[in-house]
């Protein structure tokens, strides 16, 4: 995949990550609905295989993994100040907000029109996350249909079975994760697949 523009410099990601720090209402769905946009389809500096990978190593550390997401997009774009920068970027403006209105919440949550906007986000930030899930699912399923008929039924049925796992069964995703590690290596390992990074540029030339 070819950038659309170059490399971004330290303000123009400082300025890039401060958007999606503050636009970021309903949680992390959005932040990662936004971080999509800005890198994937306006300035076209990742692919969404690429998203993916980093998402996947961001899924494998404990910790917040939307900051993982950001060390790691600031450091493949800019370096160490691409770290920092990024960091200080999606943290610091959303941050001071936050505390700000954190402040003055206790004085007006209980009136009927912050009731109601409350009651009005639940909605929105569920459907995002419904299109997240799809920004994540549809490319793997694209994957594995070209791989055979197989690798897309093990795919959908560890994405299923990771699902209802979690919803019915109250499993921890700690568990979760794990399991499907295991159930990867066992059912993906057999095929001398190249990695998502190395196929795509293959598929360029």
């Amino acid at each position: 995949m070819k950038l659309q523009e170059p490399a971004p410099g330290k303000w123009q990601l400082f300025r890039i990550w401060a958007s999606i720090g503050l636009q970021s209402f309903g949680g992390g769905a959005s932040t990662t609905l936004l971080i999509q946009r800005a890198f994937i389809h306006k300035h076209k500096w990742l692919s969404i295989e690429e998203f993916l990978h980093l998402w996947n190593l961001c899924i494998l550390t404990p910790g917040i993994n939307l900051i993982a997401l950001t060390v790691l997009i600031g450091r493949k774009l800019g370096g160490a100040w691409g770290i920092v920068v990024s960091l200080v970027g999606l943290l610091l403006p959303s941050a001071t907000i936050t505390c700000l209105i954190t402040a003055g919440f206790s004085s007006i949550q209980h009136l009927p029109v912050v009731q109601a906007v409350l009651r009005g986000v639940v909605p929105a930030t569920a459907g995002i996350m419904l299109l997240v899930g799809l920004n994540f699912a549809l490319p793997l399923i694209r994957k594995s249909h070209k791989e055979g008929i197989f690798y897309l039924l093990a795919s959908s049925v560890l994405m299923i079975a990771c699902a209802l796992a979690v919803i019915l069964l109250k499993f921890s995703v700690i568990i979760v994760v794990l399991a499907s590690v295991f159930l990867g290596a066992l059912f993906f390992s057999s095929k001398s697949d190249v990695p998502l990074l190395q196929q795509e540029q293959r598929e360029q030339r």
